[in-house]
């Protein structure tokens, strides 16, 4: 073994091997970047040696080659972007492992001239003084959703923590035991109601709760009701709960008392008109008497990450003042990309068909199967390795939104001649751009509702591919 760590080249001799040089070029990498990579190896291979697992014959020769050779897929592996662009073959719109919602190219084409050039984030150019983000987007979001005022946020997360934190600290907030919560990231109701510093007051149980439970539940201490969206699951068979409207009707009767309606997934498009779920829209809530909503810019809306606010313009007002807007604020390409969203949504027809959200939500199972037929009849001119067939499938919408509802599909089910379905999944994630698939009786199916036209190539090259490396 001593022998055999006498034969590993010293750094200071790789770098001078013409192997070296050639390497920083390749990857265009400086000296010192290069000279590190270099060294992880070397050391590497020399933990290796020393748990007796070479991976090659002892040689110096030998040596040098295994270190320049893992040295340069370490590099290239280094030079990948970290986020990257990945095919979505599922059929989950809002996939929350690969992003959520994609935006309409005039939200990326707006969030590009954001990042490229000044702006008047913070300036009102006609009075050459310095202004407030919170009016970027204000009249957009109040033509969008009937509220007096609002604001944006980080996430609905951010958004309900101070709400909570500005209206309701100390105080006691009434919320439904069945809406107490647990969605994405372990994010708790009821956990983050302690941390604003609000004091949760439950009623009603798990399945049931009427209205005199609220109306019981209200004293001297109460600062608001709360209605939660439920997120990621649904309660069925012998349940109960209590409608906005008469939540609406009790809140006026107590003068002081706010009620608040975290809507969670915010439907600005009313997709219940086309039996897609029972989603609430927005502009409902707001009609029926809440005094505040909050909801996600990433899921049903179709935007990026982001909280908005809406609803009584003194109660926004003081959520503006308070000191956690800063904290929570966004930045500048959140805006561009949330205000072309939005205005989609106020010019309505077919610009709200153009968010690919409500595109991908609203396509018909015929189009996706024509699509898929499109598909495997040029995947099956090229090569003939793979058995491939259209199913009826269903798509989710994802993103712990509307749970319970599935979309009728087609789905191009994938076999290899030799690779289980397994391997030839894995292989696809390995192809750039990664195509995500899912596994259905030991087929690998693609839901081509989320794939873009323009990436059907992609995805049939990367089969292609998989078959010749075979």
């Amino acid at each position: 073994m001593k022998q055999y760590l006498r034969q590993l080249p010293p750094v200071h001799e790789l770098q001078k091997d013409r192997r070296f040089e050639d390497f920083l070029n390749s990857f265009q990498l400086t000296a010192d970047q290069g000279t590190k990579f270099i060294q992880q190896e070397l050391s590497k291979l020399r933990e290796s040696l020393l748990n007796g697992e070479s991976a090659v014959s002892p040689s110096e020769e030998n040596f040098r080659g295994l270190i320049f050779s893992n040295a340069e897929k370490k590099a290239g592996e280094w030079n990948e972007d970290r986020l990257m662009r990945v095919i979505n073959g599922t059929g989950t719109v809002l996939h929350t492992n690969l992003g959520r919602s994609r935006l309409s190219s005039r939200a990326v084409d707006h969030v590009a001239k954001a990042a490229r050039d000044y702006s008047n984030l913070e300036y009102r150019i006609a009075e050459g003084k310095r202004g407030s983000r919170h009016d970027i987007l204000e009249d957009l979001i109040q033509q969008a959703t009937g509220a007096e005022a609002a604001m944006v946020v980080n996430n609905n997360a951010a958004a309900v923590f101070l709400i909570l934190s500005a209206l309701a600290k100390n105080k006691e907030v009434i919320v439904s035991r069945g809406q107490l919560v647990e969605i994405g990231g372990s994010f708790r109701v009821s956990s983050i109601m302690e941390e604003s510093g609000a004091h949760l007051r439950e009623v009603g149980t798990t399945n049931k709760t009427h209205l005199f439970d609220y109306e019981n539940a209200v004293n001297e201490e109460t600062a608001m009701i709360m209605k939660v969206h439920t997120s990621n699951f649904v309660m069925s068979g012998f349940t109960a709960a209590v409608e906005t409207e008469e939540l609406a009707e009790l809140k006026k009767r107590h003068e002081g008392l706010v009620f608040y309606e975290d809507l969670g997934s915010g439907a600005l498009y009313d997709f219940k008109k086309h039996g897609i779920g029972s989603e609430p829209h927005v502009r409902d809530v707001i009609a029926a008497g809440v005094d505040i909503v909050s909801f996600s810019g990433d899921k049903l809306l179709g935007g990026p990450q982001a909280g908005i606010i809406a609803g009584n313009k003194e109660l926004i007002n003081k959520l503006k003042k308070h000191q956690l807007a800063r904290v929570l604020r966004v930045d500048k390409m959140t805006f561009a990309a949330l205000e072309e969203t939005l205005k989609a949504y106020v010019t309505g027809g077919d610009a709200v068909i153009e968010i690919p959200t409500v595109r991908d939500i609203m396509r018909s199972s015929d189009d996706i199967g024509q699509q898929a037929e499109s598909f495997i009849s040029a995947l099956e001119s090229r090569t003939g390795d793979y058995r491939l067939e259209l199913l009826e499938g269903v798509s989710q919408i994802g993103g712990g939104t509307m749970p319970e509802v599935q979309i009728s599909t087609h789905l191009t089910a994938i076999r290899h001649e030799t690779l289980p379905a397994q391997e030839l999944a894995a292989r696809l994630r390995e192809s750039r751009p990664p195509v995500i698939t899912r596994i259905q009786d030991d087929k690998v199916c693609i839901d081509f509702r989320t794939v873009r036209e323009e990436e059907m190539e992609e995805v049939m090259q990367a089969l292609v591919d998989i078959n010749a490396m075979i």
